[in-house]
């Protein structure tokens, strides 16, 4: 997966946040965490939704059946780095993670879904809650 993501992340350095592909269109950050066990920072392209001053995103792994390693990490260091793009620039800053629950995180993934069905099609595939989290600046 590292060598997919570094060809994505490239892309949308070099683009101002724009990719193609099987993401063209899509709106998508760059999202940097401090791994839970290593320290070390870790960068992956995330889907998102701008929802007012805030950024959300969703922690779906395709509908893989456990949490993408990201979540782990932002569970564990909420103060993440954000990068977003608009096709003319990109900026960065930094964010705190917090993640959505109850009726608020059912109803931000059901827009989501709507927005992006392939989302619908994510919770369809596994058993578990995608997990839906605020990002704030």
């Amino acid at each position: 997966m590292s060598e997919w993501n570094d060809k994505i992340i490239q892309e949308f350095r070099a683009n101002a946040g724009m990719v193609g592909g099987p993401f063209e269109g899509s709106p998508l950050i760059l999202l940097t965490t401090t791994g839970a066990r290593t320290g070390a920072a870790r960068t992956n392209p995330v889907a998102c939704l701008r929802d007012g001053d805030r950024i959300l995103v969703f922690a779906s792994y395709a509908g893989a059946p456990r949490h993408p390693d990201w979540y782990h990490n932002l569970l564990a260091n909420p103060t993440v780095t954000v990068e977003a793009g608009d096709g003319t620039a990109i900026e960065t800053f930094t964010a705190t993670a917090v993640p959505l629950t109850g009726e608020e995180r059912d109803r931000m993934y059901a827009r989501q879904a709507e927005l992006r069905p392939i989302f619908a099609d994510y919770q369809a595939r596994t058993s578990r809650v995608i997990p839906v989290v605020a990002l704030y600046r």
